[in-house]
């Protein structure tokens, strides 16, 4: 194969996978989502820190020993993100704040057009009809597309193995609960009702239900029904949500939507580059008569 054709064949078979891996969901606009789906409220007003749901989550999914013990208070000194270890971390905010400082639980979001998704081009995640998105660690290649691209900061990567690459995060519990009809773990374990799990429908109208009859109890909001198409999770607050860890900028457009020029190309680089080295290596070989030894390429006739 001369090398102006191996080029070209290499471009063309690039761009082919990266536009037909990664346009897979991609949407614009408003997005309705899956009004069947099932899903969680969190009423950040009711959450007293007891961190008994990173504890159920622990023990539900089988997670190593957490670093400090689940009791000690010292962890809130720093906000936590959800790592490899830890699916789901509760921090607090407003330490100050008249009546005691406010809690918020973090885990993944479950988005109802997840970017995690649509930006793997190996198809690692699936969203089911019951509202969780989940990961297929078998055909992860550990390129981590999806940290980039979600816009919750969520999924962890394991670094303990170089050779098994795998992303850590939430599953809604949906291999032991979820697609039974359970609530996740962390639900049945809260003490202060915090969590409330029902069909996402209904939960927000729970929600709205909440702010008509507590207006001073609660902003007059829920995180989650519309940002980036909305969310499975869906969070209530009486404090301003940018002051609890929040990202008030997010549009109620999929993340995906802004982002999805970008994302495209990193699948097609990934196809191009490595075949495209390995072509450059076996051509020099093939010129220089098969010895592996460092030649100059002939030039190649017009």
């Amino acid at each position: 194969m001369k090398r102006r054709n191996f080029l070209k064949a290499c471009l063309i078979g690039g761009t082919t996978i990266a536009m037909g891996k990664t346009n897979k969901g991609w949407a614009s606009g408003s997005f309705e989502g899956y009004p069947e789906s099932m899903g969680v409220l969190v009423d950040t007003t009711r959450c007293i820190g007891c961190r008994s749901c990173e504890a159920a989550c622990n023990k539900e999914q089988k997670l190593p020993e957490p670093d400090t013990s689940f009791d000690d208070k010292s962890v809130f000194e720093e906000p936590r993100r959800p790592t490899a270890k830890a699916y789901t971390v509760v921090n607090q905010y407003e330490k100050e704040k008249p009546g005691g400082p406010v809690y918020r639980k973090v885990q993944c979001n479950h988005c109802n057009e997840p970017a995690c998704l649509t930006s793997c081009f190996v198809n690692a995640y699936t969203k089911t009809k019951e509202g969780a998105v989940i990961y297929n660690s078998k055909v992860c290649v550990g390129c981590r597309n999806c940290m980039i691209a979600c816009p919750f900061n969520v999924p962890g990567y394991d670094y303990e193995s170089v050779t098994n690459p795998v992303i850590k995060k939430c599953i809604l519990c949906y291999d032991t609960r979820l697609k039974v009809g359970k609530p996740p773990a962390c639900v049945d374990i809260c003490p202060q009702e915090a969590l409330t799990f029902g069909h996402r429908a209904d939960l927000i109208k729970i929600a709205h239900e909440r702010i008509r009859s507590n207006p001073d109890r609660y902003l007059d909001h829920v995180y989650g029904e519309k940002e980036v198409g909305g969310t499975s999770w869906l969070y209530l607050s009486g404090t301003e949500f940018d002051k609890i860890g929040f990202d008030p900028s997010l549009s109620n457009d999929p993340i995906i939507s802004n982002v999805k020029d970008f994302l495209g190309m990193v699948p097609m680089v990934l196809s191009i580059w490595p075949a495209l080295f390995s072509g450059i290596h076996l051509l020099s070989k093939h010129e220089s008569g098969g010895e592996g030894h460092d030649t100059e390429s002939k030039e190649e006739e017009p």
